[in-house]
């Protein structure tokens, strides 16, 4: 890899449960002040930026072209942009690979997403499936989750008091996070008290309607000092997604997420994943996901969840200090989160969750049903 892309700022807004005082462009004009603000970056068309990048979704933005409403707040009047439907992680790597070609200097990721617009996440994510075969059976992210997770959990030998920890140890984590959603404390009792979803998975097992916006500026290696004294490097990254049809998957085999790591890996030059990271930021929409990501990117050997949770193997390996996805970010922004805490953890900007002398850290971003699609990033000082 010839040159290197460095994250200059980052930005972002309160996780809240339903920030109904505000509009979405509102919410992504702030982020783009403060980026502004942190860096003097311009829009002049030779040293300045010439393409953004965004991330947001026309079901949850309830209006088709999602992006065509933010444009003008992002700084894209008569500019280039594109739009990453997906998990913002994919935003990330868009980016990266338009740096690296040469094609830019300079990006602006920006994302949003308004969770508590919609009646139904449920019925939402229905729409994510065949219209023909699986749409009518009511299939959404929920019940295909559930069906996941009862069979790695036959697999990995995790119990509900295991989910109840995961749950525990998230809210209390994201607690020290100024900028995650408030969430009540519960002990283990309330986890394995609340009502089922779709068995196994609990109400608290799940992470909380969200809204909230992140940006980011990126740049290339040479001109990373123009804007920051503290670059953190993109110095890896790799994506793949799963089969469409859920049948013709196997739940438990971690296959999207196995194969975006290796590739995020070898362009990092990893060799052991279980001793290279200093944080793992893992995107957990639902209890069971965290052990079951932590295998997929090899921290923790298949089948060995249960045992890595005993072994205190989450606080060990510095996993989700911001949280995590379960704590509460919106759907397609979760791989965007993960990122930005590695980021603010390397450039020793996390505040009472700081891990000390973290050099190296591992943002994951997944996105369709059961964990169809992966993309991992790695991020270094």
């Amino acid at each position: 890899m010839n040159r290197r892309v460095a994250v200059c700022a980052v930005a972002q807004i309160k996780n809240e449960p339903d920030i109904w005082y505000r509009r979405f462009q509102g919410m992504l004009l702030e982020c783009f002040e403060s980026i502004m603000a942190q860096t003097g970056v311009t829009f002049d068309m030779e040293k300045g930026i010439r393409n953004v990048v965004s991330c947001s979704d026309d079901v949850f933005d309830a209006r088709t072209i999602s992006n065509n409403g933010n444009t003008d707040v992002m700084g894209a009047h008569y500019r280039g942009e594109r739009k990453a439907a997906q998990d913002g992680a994919n935003a990330l790597g868009y980016a990266m690979a338009s740096i690296l070609s040469g094609h830019d200097d300079l990006i602006l990721v920006m994302g949003h997403c308004k969770e508590s617009q919609t009646e139904s996440r449920n019925m939402n994510t229905n729409l994510a499936f065949d219209p023909f075969y699986c749409r009518p059976l009511g299939l959404d992210y929920l019940n295909a989750a559930a069906l996941q997770a009862r069979a790695y959990m036959k697999q990995s030998n995790i119990t509900d008091d295991h989910l109840a920890q995961i749950v525990v140890r998230s809210r209390q984590n994201a607690a020290k996070n100024p900028y995650a959603r408030e969430n009540d404390m519960v002990t283990a009792v309330d986890v394995t008290a609340s009502p089922m979803l779709a068995d196994p998975i609990r109400a608290l097992h799940r992470y909380p309607v969200t809204d909230w916006a992140v940006g980011m500026l990126l740049c290339c290696e040479e001109r990373a000092h123009e804007f920051t004294d503290k670059p953190v490097w993109l110095t890896g990254f790799g994506s793949c997604m799963d089969s469409y049809f859920l049948g013709d998957r196997d739940l438990t085999s971690n296959f999207a997420l196995t194969s975006a790591a290796k590739r995020a890996y070898k362009m990092a030059g990893i060799e052991d994943p279980k001793t290279a990271f200093d944080v793992v930021e893992l995107n957990d929409s639902c209890a069971y996901q965290l052990p079951m990501w932590a295998e997929g990117v090899g921290l923790v050997d298949k089948g060995s969840g249960g045992k890595w949770i005993d072994g205190n193997g989450m606080d060990a390996c510095g996993v989700n200090p911001s949280g995590g996805m379960l704590a509460g970010n919106p759907i397609m922004l979760g791989g965007l989160a993960r990122a930005l805490e590695g980021i603010l953890q390397l450039r020793g900007d996390a505040g009472d969750r700081q891990i000390d002398g973290a050099k190296r850290a591992l943002a994951h971003g997944t996105t369709g049903p059961a964990g169809q699609h992966h993309a991992v990033i790695i991020l270094e000082r």
